[in-house]
């Protein structure tokens, strides 16, 4: 069983990266070259939401990047609308810019190609489920180690 949950958790690792070249050859294809994979992530996962960038990094998406400097290149680079809040002036909203969400429909249309492909011959609907039940499990019980060490 060790051996084969060694495994499980290098394939995770390893796929997270490969996904991450996934989305990077795409902006490359579509010649998008002032965003990088990472900040393209970011921009999926807030989507139409209107998010602090303590909730970005709580959703915990981002392993390894610093995400206020993400946020910040993304503003500046037109991707995301950045604003106060007007109940806490502290505290800073990001959404969507025209330019974001734009970028987030081609990206939803990878999505799309490769949940087809995948579809086609790599795994079932139920196959994904039966994963995604798996890796949920997982993350749980990781999730009970780290609150129980604390």
């Amino acid at each position: 069983m060790k051996d084969h949950y060694l495994v499980t958790i290098r394939l995770i690792e390893r796929l997270h990266r490969r996904f991450l070249d996934v989305i990077k050859a795409e902006l490359d294809r579509l010649g998008i070259e002032d965003i990088n994979n990472v900040q393209t992530l970011i921009l999926s996962n807030i989507n139409a939401d209107q998010l602090t960038v303590g909730e970005l990094t709580v959703r915990g998406y981002y392993l390894g990047s610093n995400v206020s400097y993400n946020v910040k290149k993304l503003v500046e680079n037109g991707y995301l609308i950045q604003e106060r809040s007007s109940h806490d002036r502290r505290m800073t909203r990001v959404r969507l810019s025209e330019k974001g969400l734009d970028l987030t429909a081609k990206i939803d249309e990878l999505y799309q190609r490769n949940a087809d492909a995948i579809g086609d011959g790599i795994a079932t609907g139920e196959q994904l489920q039966e994963l995604n039940d798996v890796l949920n499990g997982l993350e749980r019980y990781w999730s009970r180690i780290v609150n129980f060490a604390r």
